[in-house]
Formats: structure tokens, C-alpha cells, sequence
């Protein structure tokens, strides 16, 4: 057990109940799971936004899926909601349960690497169009060194973007995107995401229709895309990708969620028609 880590992604989704994950990830992490919690904050986030004057937007790709518009004032936003607001909460909450965690942000000790998008292809009001003003970017490298050394400590590092852009300044990055790249760069276990359904749905309005394994194309856009569940399979598919064994996407609503999820309440993502990479060079290949 010593050396298998767990990727654990808390979704930002309203219905997700940070408590009872951060109540599930203590008990991992007594029973001697080494655990990494990756988070995002979008509830927090467009509250925020909302007291500051901002109106969330996204961006919605041509293939459907959605993701974050990050222009400058929304980029501050996100850095505050996330390391003043969602952060501090886990934590604490951890901390609370006996767990000695650690808060990082992506710019801690240049932990998170990203490449800014300079221009991305969108569908506005009907037409595709070119936005060269967002300020995102997507995980390029990891400092998987320095998360070693937190859980080698015993600690549970809790992380977070923004990352660090190759100018030296701070892009958002996408929460489930960053779960799946500290997933491959750790050589984690499993990956489990957190979100406010059951599990990959085939009916977006039915959760009765959960899918109990997604196979997932090797390339182009994934089967769901609402509800944000097409980015969560895009990171699905680039964890296998770098050579994770099992990805999970659970439900944050029940009151032991990654517990459930491990034990098989959750969609298990899988590859469709490949013969997946494993190791180095399969981090290699998703890069």
C-alpha cells in the first residue's frame, strides 16, 4: 500500500459536498493511502465573479465542449476563489480530521507547468470564431518531485491552479485536465473525479442511465459533452493515456464518495480500441 498514490479531483459542482470528500480522504488517509486531492471551485468562482461584477462565460468548442472564458479580470478572480476561498476550506477541513495537508497553487514552487493557448476556435452566437484573448493554457509539466516528497512526509498535498505559463505569469488551467496530468506525472493508481452525478449518464436527464464502463475514442471529442462532463472524459482519457490503470468518475454527492467510487458506484473510463502506452513513454505520448 505504501507505494500505490490515489488522485482524488473534488469537482466545483454546488452539490458536491467538500466535508464528506475531505471526510472520505481522511480516512484513506489513516487507513495509509497516499492521497493527492486536486480541486476546482466553479460554484465559488462565479459567486465571486458575480459580487465583483463579473458574468461567468464560456467558451464553447465547435465539437460542443464547454470550458471556462478566462479573460484578465475573471484569471484574478479564479486565483482568489481558489487559494483564498476553496483551498483554505479543504485544508482546514483536513486538518480538522487529523490530516497534515498542504495548500498549492500551481505557482508554489512552479509545481504546475503550462502552455497558454494563443488563440482557440469557438462557436459565438452561432459562428466559429478565433478568441485570442483568453487566458488559459494546458498542463504541460508537473514537479512530481516535490509531491513525492510531501507524501513521503505523510502529508496530503491539496492542489490547485492557476499554473505558470511559459512567460513566467499565471494561466488558468482546467481543474479535471490538471487531476489527469498530476495523475500520470505521479504514476498514480487510480484517478477518481468527483462530480455532481452519478457517473457518465446516457441520458443527461435520466440518472437512472449511469454507464457502468465509458469507452472512450483515442482521439476526437467524446460521446457526452454537457454538463461539463466532456472535459472530465477529455482528462479521463489523457490519464490512461499517461499510464494511470483506473480512472473513476463518482458521485460528490454521497456521503462517502470516493469510497463508493473505489468500491464500483462510479463510471469506469476506459480506452477504446488501443493498445495503451504505459510508463515513461506513455507520459511521453500524452504530452
Amino acid at each position: 500500500m505504501k507505494n500505490r498514490i490515489l488522485v482524488v479531483k473534488c469537482g466545483g459542482n454546488a452539490a458536491v459536498d467538500p466535508a464528506k470528500v475531505c471526510q472520505d480522504i481522511a480516512a484513506l488517509h489513516h487507513a495509509g493511502e497516499r492521497v493527492v486531492l486536486v480541486h476546482g471551485g466553479s460554484a465559488d468562482i462565479d459567486d465571486l465573479g458575480r459580487r465583483l461584477g463579473l458574468t461567468p462565460r464560456r467558451l464553447v468548442a465547435p465539437d460542443g465542449v464547454s470550458a471556462r472564458y478566462t479573460d484578465a479580470a475573471t484569471l484574478q478572480t479564479v486565483a482568489t476563489a481558489l487559494s483564498g476561498i476553496v483551498q483554505p476550506r479543504l485544508v482546514t477541513t483536513l486538518v480538522n480530521l487529523g490530516v497534515r495537508a498542504v495548500g498549492l497553487s500551481g505557482w508554489d514552487g512552479g509545481l504546475l507547468r503550462a502552455r497558454r493557448k494563443k488563440a482557440q476556435r469557438a462557436v459565438v452566437d452561432g459562428r466559429k470564431t478565433i478568441v485570442r484573448d483568453d487566458h488559459s493554457g494546458r498542463i504541460t509539466d508537473v514537479d512530481a518531485g516535490l509531491l513525492h516528497t510531501l507524501l513521503d512526509a505523510g502529508l496530503v498535498p491539496v492542489v490547485s491552479s492557476p499554473a505558470l505559463a511559459e512567460d513566467g505569469r499565471p494561466v488558468n488551467a482546467d481543474a479535471d485536465r490538471t487531476a489527469a496530468a498530476v495523475a500520470g506525472a505521479l504514476g498514480a493508481d487510480t484517478l477518481v473525479m468527483l462530480t455532481g452525478a452519478p457517473g457518465v449518464l446516457r441520458d443527461p436527464a435520466d440518472e437512472t442511465s449511469v454507464e457502468g464502463i465509458h469507452r472512450m475514442p483515442a482521439e476526437g471529442a467524446p460521446a457526452h459533452v454537457g454538463g461539463g462532463m466532456g472535459l472530465k472524459l477529455i482528462a479521463a482519457r489523457e490519464a490512461l493515456l499517461a499510464g494511470v490503470d483506473r480512472v473513476l468518475i463518482g458521485d460528490g454527492r454521497s456521503d462517502t464518495p470516493v469510497q463508493r467510487a473505489l468500491d464500483g458506484g462510479a463510471t469506469t473510463v476506459q480506452l477504446a480500441d488501443i493498445d495503451r502506452p504505459s510508463g515513461r513513454q506513455a507520459g511521453k505520448e500524452a504530452a
